[in-house]
């Protein structure tokens, strides 16, 4: 505890959860896991594996809780502008879909 993690793709507060994560962790909120490349410190998506760890194994799926050794959370890993262009996309979509 006494942590400033947020979730990676909601933003909400992990400040509860204890550290270090387990693998399959989840947010409280949106229910992602938690132990992801995305959630990582090293994640570097302009790196040919995606991290920034030489030592690493490739990790395909970067949202996918993975046993990595290497893990450690960013608190950086939210994005606010990611989650409002999700929030505009799925707008859109209901506004397609309503009856």
């Amino acid at each position: 505890m006494g942590h400033d993690l947020r979730c990676w793709r909601c933003g909400e507060s992990l400040a509860k959860l204890s550290l270090p994560l387990a693998r399959l962790d989840e947010c409280p909120k949106c229910r992602v896991h938690l132990h992801v490349c995305r959630m990582c410190e090293r994640y570097a998506p302009r790196k040919p594996k995606g991290c920034s760890e030489d030592d690493a194994i490739e990790v395909r799926d970067k949202k996918g809780a993975n046993f990595c050794d290497y893990f450690k959370p960013s608190t950086r890993a939210f994005n606010p502008a990611e989650q409002q262009a999700e929030d505009a996309a799925r707008s859109v979509l209901d506004g397609l879909f309503k009856k």
